[in-house]
């Protein structure tokens, strides 16, 4: 069980760093959708520091949690049009 939850907590970091790459702020920056989208990234980008801590601490419960939180943050984003995606990509949720 323990190597399944550190595959699974690999795993999530990979994606969610790359998900992260891949999101780009489509709307000005000086508008409040633009500081909205700002504060998403930075909340995005702060919950996976805090997995990476968590994993390099020993706490992979924790990590994937921090991981599946931000991803989430990031998801949300992208489905309310802040951030736009390759079309081609499978990191997150369109449907």
């Amino acid at each position: 069980m323990a190597a399944d939850l550190i595959e699974k907590t690999d795993r999530y970091e990979r994606m969610f760093a790359d998900a992260l790459a891949e999101a780009d702020i489509v709307v000005p920056a000086s508008t409040p959708l633009g500081e909205a989208a700002a504060e998403v990234r930075e909340m995005s980008l702060s919950y996976l520091e805090d997995g990476r801590h968590f994993r390099e601490n020993d706490d992979p419960v924790n990590a994937l949690a921090a991981f599946s939180y931000g991803y989430g943050w990031l998801d949300a984003g992208v489905r309310i049009g802040l951030f736009e995606i390759p079309e081609e990509t499978h990191l997150f949720t369109m449907e």
